[in-house]
């Protein structure tokens, strides 16, 4: 059984950090695509935030988080994560993490076959 849990969400403020852990169980991150999406509220979509590719030598950012976000895998613990700085209140939303056994970078969410749970980020001006 697949499962991937988000954690590390929680209240910050504008300009401060936060990193997210998306920890798997089932599959090997080695070997797989992930991603991290965000849902903000009043969305009824989740947007593509970031992903990296299998074997990590490959990352894809959303225009609004290049450059703030940071996406990279530590394999030994089987987990991916999502490092944030420069934090705004627009990056406020429920992210989530995603993965597809893929050598590729995926950023249609629909292509990802195992989601987490989500965790809450909250950025305050």
């Amino acid at each position: 059984q697949v499962q991937l849990v988000e954690s590390g969400g929680g209240l910050v403020q504008s300009g401060g950090s936060l990193t997210l852990s998306c920890a798997a169980s089932g599959i090997t991150v080695s070997t797989y695509g992930v991603g991290w999406y965000r849902q903000r509220p009043g969305n009824e979509r989740r947007e593509f935030v970031a992903t990296i590719v299998s074997d990590g030598r490959d990352t894809l950012y959303e225009d609004r988080v290049k450059g703030r976000f940071t996406i990279y895998k530590d394999n030994a613990k089987n987990t991916v994560y999502l490092g944030m700085n420069k934090m705004k209140p627009e990056d406020t939303a429920v992210y989530y993490c995603a993965a597809v056994a893929t050598t590729k970078p995926v950023v249609i969410a629909t292509n990802y076959d195992y989601w987490g749970q989500g965790t809450q980020v909250t950025v305050s001006s």
